[in-house]
């Protein structure tokens, strides 16, 4: 049955996985080269930062974001902006 919507079980845990792995994960517009690794990517993932712990007062933020590159998982320099 071609309509069954039921997913096989390996298709199901490989989204798991990517849920897992980053928050989200971005498309670029245009291949880029990944610093780290040197492998063509097209996509990036962001990671949530969370601080887990100061042994002073600190005026830095307690969560942000970085964004990684798919294969090697280096975090890479870029900006997410709303717009």
């Amino acid at each position: 049955m071609s309509d069954d919507p039921v997913k096989p079980l390996a298709a199901v845990e490989a989204l798991e996985e990517v849920v897992r792995d980053s928050d989200a994960e971005y498309t670029l517009e245009y291949a880029a080269t990944c610093p780290r690794c040197g492998e063509s990517i097209k996509t990036l993932r962001v990671i949530r930062l969370l601080r887990t712990r100061v042994n002073f007062v600190s005026t830095l933020p307690r969560r942000g974001r970085v964004l990684a590159c798919p294969l090697c998982r280096a975090v890479i320099s870029g900006e997410l902006t709303i717009g």
